[in-house]
């Protein structure tokens, strides 16, 4: 059996990795990471790809088995007229005596009022504070996921800012999977 062995790899190697594996053909083979955030985002892509996973925890390793269940091993492709975006900061614009937080949740509140909610929102760099429950965006984040919008929160920048355990909506998240997700809908945007 393949062994993908990404213990040790910052965030996305692991998910790269597993996914030139996929590209090779394997149908079955296992996954070793070290930690909760990689097995996550390896088990979202491997899913995506129709695999079938099944997580064990050991002493120093997560191992994520994973057999292919669809014949084709493709993702869901977006549906027509999807909405991705991106923010790159918790505010709009330059800052100016707090203008861009006021744009900021204008923003949001817009998207919760409009008929068609985006498919996907990805929060990098200072946008991922909005996904903290002190946020005044908290909400409104809330209720686009509530309507189905997949929220994805950049790992690397929480870690970064230390709040990766605050984070209260959202999924967290890898450069490899936002960037997939974002830019394979049909109208991706990035505002920051």
């Amino acid at each position: 059996m393949n062994i993908v062995d990404a213990r040790g790899q910052d965030c996305p190697k692991p998910v790269i990795l597993t996914k030139e594996t996929v590209e090779k053909g394997c149908r079955s083979f296992v996954v070793w990471v070290d930690n909760e955030v990689a097995a996550s985002n390896v088990q979202r892509f491997l899913e995506s790809k129709g695999f079938m996973v099944k997580k064990e925890y050991g002493e120093e390793s997560i191992v994520l088995e994973a057999k292919i269940e669809s014949k084709e091993g493709e993702s869901t492709p977006q549906k027509k007229g999807s909405i991705g975006i991106m923010f790159t900061s918790d505010k709009i614009g330059a800052e100016s005596g707090g203008l861009g937080d006021v744009l900021m949740k204008s923003c949001l509140g817009t998207l919760v009022q409009s008929e068609k909610a985006p498919s996907v929102i990805a929060l990098m760099n200072s946008a991922v504070k909005m996904a903290l429950s002190g946020s005044s965006c908290h909400d409104y984040l809330c209720e686009l996921r509530d309507r189905g919008t997949l929220i994805l929160v950049c790992g690397t920048c929480t870690k970064h800012f230390g709040i990766t355990e605050a984070v209260s909506v959202g999924v967290i998240s890898n450069m490899f999977e936002i960037t997939e997700a974002v830019f394979g809908t049909s109208k991706p945007v990035v505002i920051g």
